[in-house]
């Protein structure tokens, strides 16, 4: 058996990991380069290996930057099934519509106003590609063991992070091969804690957070003060939000507060046709999350889903004091940078970040005390207050990490330590050689592991 990592190795970003199985080739994520410009050019590179040359793909959530390449990957000759469960599929479906959408846009946008360098600049992939990609999902149920061939099957288990993500277990000619993706937090807001697993001969494991402890604060309180100070200021409070589960968290903690008779009386919208489809799909999967038919009644009254771009374009002109919730999370391309051009250079505005921002993406710039930051061609001021609530997370920190990994009845016979940017993927591995005494290593881009 080999390992290699294509991606999510000493980034965050473009996930994407190649198990070869003698005659076998199984890749496990297929996620889009995202943030620092030497990243997302690696997007329109070629992969070492020939896309026709993989025999099946493992899909563990459906995230951009673990699932964001399959239409380029699809599109270049991947002929097979793409496994993943059932809400992963709907999720999947409607980011990679959107992205290509967005891919679409982008290009369209930079030759009309001849800011790019390539002429034409040309989409990564269409709408087009997304579809047929999506034609390739096939779900398969929780804790249910799947064969791939006579000696290789597999199985997903609730991974936590968001609606659908499940830790990937493969048995492999009686070898145990585990694949975290992205571990959720111990009690998240929406969704059940993560499963339990108590074995594996090789394991892959996330570090986004692997250095640090997030904060044991009340999110909805800092929410709330955040609303009051720019209410009080008479501003508008932007929220660049991931359409998929931090808007619903958003959405459902502001409507915890209204209950609570705690907001002030403005309104409050969801601006991102991906995020009201991502929505709807968390009410179509009622067994997946924690949500009661009173928290969904309670979440629609609170929020107004925006879809059309009539409706968006009214919002924004409109300079009374409201929350609005837009992607994108990371502030790379989305509804959020219309929002943004319009009110981030007035100081009464505010916009509160709530994610992870990698390398290299505007979220980062603002988070760092930047002056300006540029899109759509032109720099644009920084006036607006920025304020950040480091406790939203849906990744687990090293707490956590080390939670979920006590659970191994004993060491694996080595650990890969990924999905982090060097710093983290480094303390983590430290730590859990002086916590656990386990035999790990931080994957490499492209280097190739060779397991017994």
């Amino acid at each position: 058996m080999k390992l290699t990592f294509l991606g999510g190795a000493g980034t965050v970003t473009g996930s994407k990991i190649v198990l070869e199985v003698d005659y076998k080739k199984i890749m496990i994520d297929c996620g889009l380069f995202q943030g620092l410009k030497e990243l997302r050019l690696k997007n329109w590179e070629s992969l070492f290996i020939k896309p026709s040359d993989i025999d099946f793909l493992i899909l563990t959530h459906a995230h951009l930057d673990h699932s964001g390449y399959l239409p380029v990957l699809v599109r270049d000759g991947f002929k097979g099934n793409i496994f993943c469960t059932k809400a992963t599929k709907d999720l999947t479906s409607i980011i990679l519509l959107d992205s290509g959408k967005i891919q679409e846009e982008d290009a369209r946008r930079a030759n009309e106003h001849e800011y790019s360098r390539h002429k034409p600049a040309k989409p990564l992939y269409t709408v087009n590609d997304a579809k047929i990609a999506i034609n390739h999902l096939k779900t398969i149920d929780f804790e249910q063991w799947y064969p791939l061939d006579e000696n290789i099957k597999f199985k997903f288990s609730n991974s936590g992070h968001i609606l659908g993500s499940a830790f990937v277990t493969l048995n492999v000619n009686g070898k145990i091969l585990v694949f975290s993706g992205d571990i959720g937090r111990k009690n998240p807001i929406l969704l059940p804690q993560y499963s339990y697993l108590d074995y594996a001969d090789y394991l892959v494991v996330e570090s986004t957070y692997g250095n640090r402890v997030h904060e044991s604060i009340s999110i909805q309180d800092e929410l709330l003060h955040y609303i009051t100070v720019t209410y009080l200021k008479k501003g508008i409070l932007i929220i660049p939000s991931f359409s998929v589960e931090r808007a619903q968290e958003i959405i459902y903690l502001l409507s915890m507060l209204k209950a609570d008779k705690l907001l002030p009386n403005i309104p409050i919208y969801l601006d991102s046709p991906m995020g009201v489809n991502a929505t709807e799909v968390y009410f179509k999967h009622r067994k997946d999350h924690k949500l009661s038919e009173e928290d969904i009644n309670r979440m629609l009254t609170t929020v107004h889903l925006v879809s059309e771009i009539a409706e968006s374009k009214a919002i924004v002109n409109d300079n009374n004091p409201k929350i609005v919730i837009a992607g994108s999370g990371m502030i790379t391309g989305g509804r959020v940078l219309h929002y943004l051009d319009k009110l981030i250079s007035d100081k009464k505005n505010s916009v509160l970040i709530v994610g992870f921002q990698a390398e290299g993406t505007r979220g980062r710039s603002l988070l760092a005390g930047d002056t300006e930051i540029k899109f759509f061609g032109e720099y644009h001021q920084i006036k607006a207050d920025i304020f950040k609530i480091n406790a939203f997370s849906g990744h687990a920190d090293q707490s956590e990490l080390l939670d979920w990994l006590t659970h191994f009845k004993k060491p694996p016979l080595l650990t890969f330590i990924n999905h982090g940017e060097q710093h983290q993927s480094q303390a983590f591995k430290t730590k859990l050689k002086t916590t656990l005494n386990w035999n790990c290593t931080v994957a490499k881009p492209n280097n190739e592991y060779y397991l017994d």
